[in-house]
């Protein structure tokens, strides 16, 4: 099949069988049929090849196809893929204690799933069974999931409209506003669920404080805290957990994307064993998941920690985030009317734009030029940079010229119009 039959095929499958208004959207932006990946590059299906900016919205953290974790999961293939639920599974028990061992404070007891979404779900109903509360606060521009109980903690209203009434007990603040979260957070409250970095909001970087203050509220009332790091975990923030920048440590971590090392769907709620106890102490089948703790996933979350765990992605994180945040901010001073602020940890960057219009025009562009970007679903007008962890010098200095490029021509389109 060539390459135009290849797209058309997949493109009228899509507008048939899977999301028919997505796929013209995509089809109208120039988006390609994605057919190979390697470290930081992308190709599409005819031949075309992207720096991954992009980064499955955080999932390639090691990159696509990574070596030492495509060779840990063929191995675990020629002995069990699923497990058959009656038995111990030692890549589950292995990757609990890493995990318990990685974690920040005294979390201890990990419970596996498939998504962020799911971890989140657990999360909520082990603060409300561990509480016997019913009260949660969360933050406007917080993003945690679409499923019903995680959609009803997610600040903003698009996506949870349509589907209301959500899970009933929520309440939401302004990220980053202490007085406000002090005035949420009451003895009825179950808990706190937020992200240290909220990632759909438009990478807004949490207020110096703002967490160790979270802690302390939630403390006084006798409230949960629960720290969302499905996004801005693993090393993303130039940090193992984007929460150790505070040194704050939360009862509930949840976390996902890139823990399955960007070849397995895995996700997990790392908990105390005071909130197990409360959770599962009379039933211990109180929450489960048949494919969740599965030992192909397992075993790609355990070969994920063990490279991080190395630490040299962690300090790329750090160091060519940096590179490329300064970057943004070199070409923001050329185009100050059109880009509003640059922001973010590690290689977790928004850049924002000052009109919704350039976000989208820019997202064109920059696809055209070989970069692989989207932009946040809750604030279309930043678009966000976490591309792999491995990303080099040239890389980052590549995609710097190509969005100051793509920057100049959107520029020019819009004297043009004006």
């Amino acid at each position: 099949m060539d390459a135009d039959a290849l797209y058309q095929d997949v493109f009228d499958k899509y507008s048939k069988y899977i999301n028919p208004n997505l796929a013209r959207l995509m089809g109208f932006a120039g988006f390609g049929v994605e057919t190979y990946g390697e470290g930081c590059y992308i190709f599409d299906h005819e031949g075309r090849k992207y720096l991954d900016c992009l980064g499955g919205y955080g999932t390639f953290a090691l990159g696509h196809r990574n070596p030492r974790v495509i060779a840990a999961v063929k191995d675990q293939l020629d002995h069990l893929g699923l497990s058959a639920k009656a038995f111990f599974t030692k890549n589950a028990a292995d990757l609990a204690e890493k995990l318990a061992q990685l974690t920040p404070g005294d979390l201890q007891v990990s419970f596996f799933s498939n998504s962020g979404t799911e971890a989140v779900e657990a999360a909520l109903k082990f603060a409300k069974a561990a509480t016997k509360r019913v009260k949660i606060v969360s933050t406007n521009g917080s993003y945690h999931g679409k499923t019903i109980g995680a959609l009803s903690t997610t600040g903003r209203e698009k996506y949870r409209k349509k589907f209301e009434p959500l899970m009933p007990g929520v309440s939401f603040v302004d990220y980053g506003d202490v007085d406000a979260l002090i005035a949420a957070i009451d003895d009825q409250t179950a808990c706190f669920i937020v992200e240290p970095i909220q990632g759909e909001g438009g990478i807004i970087v949490a207020p110096d404080g703002y967490l160790k203050a979270a802690r302390e509220a939630c403390d006084k009332q006798g409230a949960l805290l629960i720290f969302d790091e499905v996004q801005s975990g693993l090393g993303r923030a130039g940090y193992m957990f984007a929460c150790e920048y505070e040194g704050v440590a939360p009862d509930i971590m949840t976390l996902a994307k890139s823990l399955g090392g960007g070849i397995m769907p895995l996700g997990a709620t790392v908990m105390t064993m005071a909130i197990y106890d409360a959770v599962f102490g009379d039933n211990p089948m109180a929450h489960t998941s048949t494919f969740g703790g599965n030992p192909l996933a397992c075993r790609a979350g355990l070969a994920a920690l063990e490279i991080l765990e190395e630490g040299e992605l962690i300090e790329n994180s750090r160091v060519l985030g940096l590179r490329m945040l300064e970057g943004f901010q070199a070409i923001q001073a050329l185009y100050p009317d059109l880009l509003k602020e640059v922001r973010g940890r590690g290689l977790m960057i928004g850049v924002e734009f000052t009109m919704d219009e350039v976000g989208e025009v820019m997202v064109g562009l920059l696809m055209k030029l070989g970069v692989c970007v989207a932009y946040a679903l809750n604030n279309p007008r930043v678009l966000r940079f976490e591309p792999p962890l491995m990303i080099t010098a040239e890389q980052v200095d590549f995609a710097l010229s190509v969005f100051e490029e793509a920057m100049q021509e959107t520029a020019e389109l819009l004297a043009v119009l004006a």
